[in-house]
């Protein structure tokens, strides 16, 4: 993809950054539907690391983020969006895009679209003949960002998948594709992370990475309610990874929390 020129982060991004700082799933993204909860109910999560408003968190992004163009202009757009909070932060897609490049990605995995900001940051990296498997199940904030997809010039390289994203993994394993992904990234429905996960495993190549956000979900982990099936599923998972012989791991406090599982 064309190079992403560096630029002095002005108060824009901030405030765009806070209000776009954590990636925040509903259920609604690519897997089971189930009412949407206020924006409210999950708080600032990363606030105990680098406040949003921190002169601190302004020096991250004045100092790190190179944003192209048009992934400012879909961040923006998305800004004006009233679940703009589950979009994944600029810094966390940049690492993600910078991964995809380190390990010379050519297929890659997204369960959870959204408007399409992340996609487009990873396709951006991948290679002309490389493509991203976009999975989600709600095409009406996919359509925010279809248009800047093509006028960044990689709509080729995204193959997106309007229905569960079991049902795509599945057939992917279905049609012999197992072991050909490079990467892939879990950002949905967290009823559904360990089937995603496990899927995806199957599908990742050894060496390749599965990113799996929203780890620490608001601080909940910490005391999950018996109630509250999201919070005890990304628990269950986080335990699991621990002990997963199959990949090794790091843990980010970046964003809601994302941890980087590399298929051994």
């Amino acid at each position: 993809g064309p190079e992403m020129p560096l630029f002095s982060v002005p108060k824009e991004v901030a405030i765009g950054t806070a209000m776009l700082g954590v990636a925040f799933a509903t259920g609604m993204l690519a897997g089971k539907r189930r009412p949407p909860r206020p924006l409210h109910a999950h708080g600032e999560a990363g606030e105990s690391i680098v406040g949003k408003s921190s002169p601190l968190w302004q020096y991250i992004l004045d100092h790190s983020l190179r944003e192209h163009p048009i992934l400012k202009k879909l961040r923006l757009l998305t800004a004006d969006h009233p679940w703009s909070k589950m979009m994944v932060s600029c810094d966390q897609a940049q690492l993600m895009a910078n991964l995809v490049k380190l390990i010379k990605a050519k297929k890659v995995i997204e369960i959870g679209v959204f408007t399409g900001y992340n996609t487009l940051n990873m396709a951006l990296v991948l290679p002309d003949n490389g493509r991203v498997i976009a999975c989600d199940i709600n095409e009406d904030y996919v359509k925010i960002g279809k248009p800047l997809w093509k006028e960044a010039g990689v709509e080729h390289k995204i193959d997106l998948r309007i229905k569960p994203a079991i049902q795509t993994l599945d057939e992917l394993l279905a049609s012999g594709e197992a072991e050909t992904f490079d990467f892939a990234f879990i950002d949905a429905d967290k009823e559904s992370c360990n089937e995603y996960y496990e899927k995806c495993l199957r599908l990742i190549k050894k060496g390749g990475i599965i990113a799996i956000d929203n780890v620490l979900w608001s601080g909940r982990v910490l005391k999950p309610r018996k109630d509250d099936l999201a919070t005890q599923s990304i628990h269950h998972l986080n335990e699991k990874l621990l002990r997963d012989a199959r990949v090794n791991i790091s843990m980010l406090p970046m964003g809601d929390g994302v941890t980087l599982a590399f298929k051994s």
